[in-house]
């Protein structure tokens, strides 16, 4: 039978005292990955619709009009073919912007980055695993989903950052990490280089 110990692990004793980010760090780095993901879905929506466009006029149903608009909380594409219109229906599209592109940019990257998004790079921040030593592909794309949950009600799960002793926001909590500076990240690797090996003792 499996039990439960309250005790520290080894990791979560490494990471004592290391510096956590400031909010103002943490918003701008997400501000700024989130200004990436809207270039990535409109340069990702345009091109499936150029490239499907040319399947249908290649098929010989060219399309003869077609428009796109952005608005605060959905973008719509419309066209005179009722082909093209079943296939970038909203929900499809819905989709694809608020759940695919932005859980791929933020889960790949911050994991394939370890730890670092573009924005967090730019901003001198970065996640760690308050579990594991490296922050595993699940933690990566759980935080991503967290994001959605931070933003539920009037924003209230980043608003946690100022509430919690850690200063970690509702996605922190869900995939059990924390944000720390780039500078605390290399204190905290400097300290694991230097330690005195017990090899042999």
């Amino acid at each position: 039978m499996r039990t439960f110990s309250a005790r520290e692990t080894p990791w979560l004793v490494e990471l004592d005292g290391i510096e956590l980010a400031p909010f103002w760090r943490r918003a701008f780095a997400l501000g700024f990955d989130t200004a990436l993901i809207v270039v990535i879905l409109l340069a990702t929506l345009f091109a499936g619709m150029w490239g499907y466009a040319k399947v249908l006029e290649h098929q010989g149903r060219p399309l003869h009009t077609l428009s796109g608009s952005l608005g605060a909380d959905k973008f719509e594409i419309k066209s005179d073919n009722p082909d093209f219109d079943r296939h970038f229906d909203d929900e499809r599209v819905r989709v694809i912007t608020e759940l695919i592109i932005p859980v791929l940019y933020f889960g790949i990257l911050a994991w394939a980055g370890k730890g670092r998004t573009p924005g967090k790079r730019l901003f001198g921040i970065r996640i760690l695993s308050i579990v594991h030593p490296h922050l595993t592909f699940w933690h990566s794309v759980e935080r991503a989903l967290g994001y959605g949950a931070a933003a539920l009600e009037f924003g209230f799960g980043f608003v946690q950052f100022f509430i919690h002793p850690y200063r970690r926001c509702a996605q922190d909590r869900l995939a059990e990490t924390i944000v720390v500076t780039e500078r605390g990240y290399k204190a905290l690797r400097l300290r694991e280089t230097s330690a005195p090996s017990h090899d042999g003792d």
